[in-house]
């Protein structure tokens, strides 16, 4: 599903203007294998992302966006880490700020094939041989591949 109905329809009164949502992303992970799709927009190879629609749990999120995506089932393991994203520019000028919940995600069933229009591409990587992606992709990949720790926060230490 590309950009959810409630934000088409605040873009309808904002236009372009900054936007704070919630978001997901979902690593999900099958033996030594994580699952990548390549964005339609930016051409980059990313773990699963999505936007929390309003009153659905966050965890919800992740395992509607990995069907929606790339046809498959997972089940969410574990909140890997919680962080604000950089502003973002879309390619279409929208602009948002992402409150972004990382999810270690468990293969349930399924072969990845580009399900929807927001991918050209679907399919699993060795972790150790991961495609060239943004450092911001691969924090969250290593965030969720960081099994000894719980779950990470960003904190200023302020107050």
């Amino acid at each position: 599903m590309p950009t959810p109905q409630f934000i088409v329809d605040l873009r309808t009164h904002i236009g372009h203007a900054p936007l704070w949502l919630i978001g997901v992303t979902a690593v999900v992970i099958r033996n030594d294998e994580v699952l990548l799709v390549e964005r339609a927009d930016n051409g980059i190879w990313a773990p699963v992302t999505g936007i929390v629609d309003p009153g659905e749990e966050p965890a919800d999120t992740a395992v509607r966006e990995v069907a929606e995506e790339t046809g498959v089932t997972a089940a969410p393991v574990r909140l890997a880490w919680v962080h604000v994203t950089p502003p973002i520019t879309h390619v279409n000028g929208d602009r948002a700020q992402y409150l972004d919940h990382v999810f270690v995600m468990r293969w349930v069933a399924g072969e990845p094939y580009p399900a929807d229009e927001e991918s050209t591409d679907a399919r699993w990587y060795p972790r150790e041989a991961l495609p060239d992606m943004p450092e911001r992709m691969r924090r969250r990949i290593d965030a969720a591949l960081d099994e000894g720790r719980d779950t990470r926060f960003e904190w200023s230490g302020a107050g």
